[in-house]
């Protein structure tokens, strides 16, 4: 009995731990259906999605969805560009603040100490600067052979580097074939003269045939004129022949030594004649455009201080030197008193005519970020920055391509803080130049005259880092105060990304106190000079508009 009820709960149990795990069994593969679902339907969203930004088009949306869209595209701009006055909206990065025409006070002028210039029409050199190695002009050496064989007897020019004169005496050679063909040239001589009054046809004219082709001969070898004469008048043939000097120079190489048999293949000298040299350059790559044969030179050379020698460029050589990229020119020079020597290393200066162009001092020119200023002067203190493209520098003057002509006047020093001074009334607004074609709307619609004088004060005085009270006083053109206007004082610092500061802009809402003052509070971030611009409006019309400028005490 026992042992039945053992089997029947067994069973029982077996059949609920089945039932158990066929439950668990069941639930897991529905939680993966589920999730397997789910990513689908997502994929199939994210798919849809994404399939339909790109597809849409232009246009696409209703009106109010674009006007709403444009709005909040506005007011993200407007946000996202708001803490950026000094620097780029999308990447923070400092930008340049626009500069406009601007005008000084002659106290300003001076205090800061500029001085005026003018755009000058002229011609002008550029230079090339490159370095050189004096050399042997090839074309003014001379090469000493025979045109015989022979052995050299005596030896008169025994050293290289010895100076020496056209004609004079090298060496002296016997030659056994010259020998024989001096004795050919005196018998055809005799010959000849003997033979002068023969009767028989043929036979004078014969002899003297002979007689010149001997001659011929001996002036092929090269004998000079005078041994022939020599010959003649001695009437015997001459052993030792004296080899002369074909040209006028210096030795620079010697191969003659007494007793010494030589072909006519023997280099036995080189004379170079030094009184012009060449000097071989190397200009780079980049300059191997400028430069051209004919064009001037001058060389300089460390043993000879102050000294400059005058040549010119005489040929550009065709291949460019692949490891240095430097293309090799040959300069000529005329080398008096032998300063240049073979062998020197010197300074080349190539000056390059660039015919009548544009200059301004060099000091005149104010490189802000991508662009090339000139500050021109039109007088009463107005100054226009003028935006330029600058040619190449020569000597302490620049050449200008576009943007300024010739006779303006311009800013010659104190650039920096001209642009500073430009940067921060363009800045504030006080100065903003009309659209191109708006000259004359805006001459029409501008108030006649200023409506109202002001004075500004502020409390403390100077105005200090921090909060600060300022006072506007309006007063119209006969002296009476002026009440129920609107006053705005800026207050603003350019920014100075070399110290890390970006722009500073402070507004002040003056409130009317009667009797024509006006009072506000505002904090000023820094210490240092800030542009003040007051302006009051009256009407929906500006009665005034004043720009100064404030230095505040307490630091940075």
């Amino acid at each position: 009995m026992n042992e039945r009820n053992f089997k029947t709960n067994a069973n029982e149990g077996s059949d609920m731990l089945r039932t158990e795990n066929n439950k668990y069994r069941r639930a897991f593969w529905i939680a993966l259906t589920t999730t397997l679902v789910l990513a689908i339907v997502t994929l199939l969203l994210w798919w849809r999605l994404s399939h339909a930004g790109t597809a849409s088009q232009p246009g696409a949306t209703s009106a109010s969805e674009s006007m709403d869209s444009m709005a909040q595209t506005s007011s993200a701009n407007a946000s996202r560009s708001e803490p950026a006055a000094g620097g780029d909206p999308q990447t923070g990065n400092m930008q340049e603040t626009p500069v406009a025409p601007f005008q000084l006070t002659p106290q300003r002028m001076q205090s800061i100490g500029m001085v005026l210039g003018k755009v000058e029409y002229k011609p002008v050199d550029t230079e090339l600067r490159f370095y050189g190695n004096v050399q042997v002009d090839e074309r003014r050496q001379a090469y000493v052979q025979t045109r015989f064989a022979g052995w050299i007897r005596k030896v008169y020019a025994d050293a290289t580097g010895n100076f020496i004169g056209k004609g004079q005496p090298l060496f002296t050679i016997y030659s056994p074939d010259l020998v024989s063909t001096e004795h050919e040239y005196l018998l055809a001589k005799k010959n000849s003269e003997a033979l002068q009054q023969s009767k028989v046809s043929g036979v004078a004219s014969g002899a003297s045939s002979l007689f010149s082709a001997a001659k011929e001969r001996l002036l092929q070898w090269e004998v000079s004129p005078a041994e022939i004469e020599k010959l003649d008048q001695g009437g015997k043939a001459i052993t030792d022949l004296t080899v002369n000097s074909p040209v006028s120079g210096y030795i620079t190489q010697k191969n003659a030594l007494p007793n010494m048999y030589v072909q006519p293949e023997t280099m036995l000298y080189t004379v170079a004649d030094l009184s012009d040299v060449w000097v071989l350059a190397q200009v780079f790559q980049s300059d191997a455009g400028k430069i051209k044969p004919g064009d001037p030179a001058e060389v300089t050379v460390d043993a000879y201080p102050g000294r400059v020698f005058s040549g010119r460029v005489d040929y550009i050589l065709p291949q460019l030197d692949m490891n240095t990229r430097t293309l090799p020119v040959r300069l000529v020079f005329a080398n008096p008193g032998l300063k240049l020597r073979p062998g020197m290393y010197v300074n080349v200066r190539a000056k390059l005519p660039m015919g009548r162009q544009l200059v301004v001092p060099s000091s005149a020119a104010f490189h802000s970020g991508t662009k090339n200023l000139l500050f021109v002067y039109s007088g009463e203190g107005n100054v226009e920055p003028r935006e330029v493209e600058l040619g190449p520098q020569v000597g302490d003057e620049l050449v200008v391509t576009k943007g300024v002509k010739a006779q303006e006047q311009i800013v010659t020093s104190a650039n920096f803080l001209i642009d500073s001074e430009a940067q921060l009334q363009a800045a504030a607004g006080a100065f903003v130049p009309p659209p191109p074609g708006a000259g004359q709307a805006a001459s029409m619609n501008a108030p006649a005259e200023q409506q109202a004088n002001v004075e500004l004060t502020t409390d403390p005085d100077p105005p200090h880092k921090g909060s600060n009270i300022v006072r506007v006083k309006l007063t119209g053109q006969d002296g009476k105060p002026i009440t129920g206007a609107n006053v705005t004082v800026t207050f603003f610092m350019a920014a100075m990304p070399a110290m890390g500061m970006a722009a500073m802009k402070t507004v002040i809402n003056a409130s009317d106190k009667g009797g024509g003052m006006y009072e506000g509070k505002g904090d000023l971030g820094s210490g240092g000079t800030w542009q003040v611009t007051i302006r009051a409006q009256q009407n929906g019309q500006t009665i005034a508009n004043k720009q100064l400028t404030l230095n505040a005490t307490g630091g940075m």
